[in-house]
């Protein structure tokens, strides 16, 4: 898999910003608050604190899901669901390596990258 499901579709949304505390808003409404947040190149994801909907919860969110980010209204949206972030594979930072990542890559994969861009030339 290619490893835009872990890139911002623009590389200056996260540039130079602290995104901990934005609000994360999915397709079908609020998901959480971003705890942590990630800019590396092909390396780049959230922490997604999801409240008392998923019992506090902490979700990883790779960056290839966000499709827009309001810097103004600290708000950030992502192209998934409730569901989708319910079913995903938990996070723990004490276990997070390749096999985590190729876990969370293969659960979020056919709605991230840069290749499912709504604006992109056909």
């Amino acid at each position: 898999m290619s490893d835009t499901v872990w890139s911002y579709r623009d590389s200056e949304w996260a540039h130079d910003r602290d995104l901990v505390g934005y609000d994360v808003e999915g397709e079908d409404g609020p998901i959480g608050k971003v705890d942590r947040a990630t800019a590396e190149t092909d390396g780049s994801w959230l922490v997604v604190d999801t409240g008392f909907w998923i019992f506090g919860k902490q979700r990883l969110i790779p960056a290839g899901t966000v499709v827009g980010i309001d810097h103004d209204g600290r708000r950030i949206i992502v192209n998934v669901g409730k569901e989708q972030v319910k079913a995903a594979p938990d996070y723990d930072d004490d276990t997070w390596d390749e096999h985590a990542r190729g876990r969370h890559a293969a659960h979020y994969g056919r709605h991230a990258g840069h290749e499912h861009r709504d604006d992109r030339e056909h």
